[in-house]
């Protein structure tokens, strides 16, 4: 079995060009995840009342996207598999409001 060329990649369109990150934007991301780390950490620290748990999962989110756009190289990917991975973010933001609503109502009635 001969394999042929297909210049137009119509066979195989999965084997797109890939993108080339330059070691700067992985050491700006490297620095930028190490700034939320560090937010992460300042706060734990803070008594922020109701508002700690959302605030850690708003850092963290924030962390995953970003790892999710440039260590998995999403961002230079087909609107195919940004519109996949915006559908996962849309069902982890209903999962988690769906248990924040439940951790922030279970103190009702005891104030």
């Amino acid at each position: 079995m001969t394999e042929q060329h297909d210049a137009s990649n119509v066979t195989n369109p999965e084997h797109a060009a890939h993108h080339i990150v330059t070691p700067v934007t992985y050491t700006i991301v490297f620095v930028t995840l190490l700034i939320f780390t560090g937010l992460t950490v300042l706060a734990a620290y803070i008594d922020m009342g109701i508002l700690n748990p959302v605030v850690a999962l708003a850092i963290a989110t924030i962390k995953a996207v970003i790892v999710i756009l440039f260590f998995m190289h999403v961002k230079y990917q087909s609107n195919l598999i940004k519109m996949t991975v915006g559908a996962g973010f849309f069902t982890f933001a209903a999962l988690i409001t769906m248990t924040l609503s439940d951790y922030i109502s279970r103190a009702w009635g005891l104030w």
